[in-house]
């Protein structure tokens, strides 16, 4: 059963820099496309940031020239680089294929304030 791990995530002032980190058991790399979700406190899960077909990444507007996915085939890890992190960045953060096909894993809360 492919699981899904997410950890990274913490307390950060606006401005900082978090990287997220996803590991995965199994070898859903070689199968899907792989994306980072978050959900907001009171609000619907949304697609962050997404590897797609020929290897191009797509990002949601509000994170695009902020956030950076990437992916470490060799440890099956994806991971989520943010930079300048806004309060309106604050939610839980999640990993899964793209479109999301898995259950999810219990997510990585990451919370932006001064």
């Amino acid at each position: 059963q492919v699981q899904l791990v997410e950890s990274g995530g913490g307390l950060v002032q606006p401005g900082g820099s978090l990287r997220l980190s996803c590991a995965t058991s199994g070898n859903i790399f070689a199968i899907y496309h792989l994306g980072w979700y978050r959900q907001p406190p009171g609000k619907q899960r949304e697609l962050v940031a997404a590897f797609t077909s020929g290897g191009r990444t797509s990002y949601e507007d509000s994170v695009k020239g902020r956030f950076t996915i990437s992916r470490d085939n060799a440890k099956n890890t994806l991971y989520l680089q943010m930079n300048s992190l806004k309060p309106e960045d604050t939610a839980v953060y999640y990993c899964n294929t793209y479109p999301s096909l898995l259950s999810w894993g219990q997510g990585t809360q990451v919370t932006v304030s001064s």
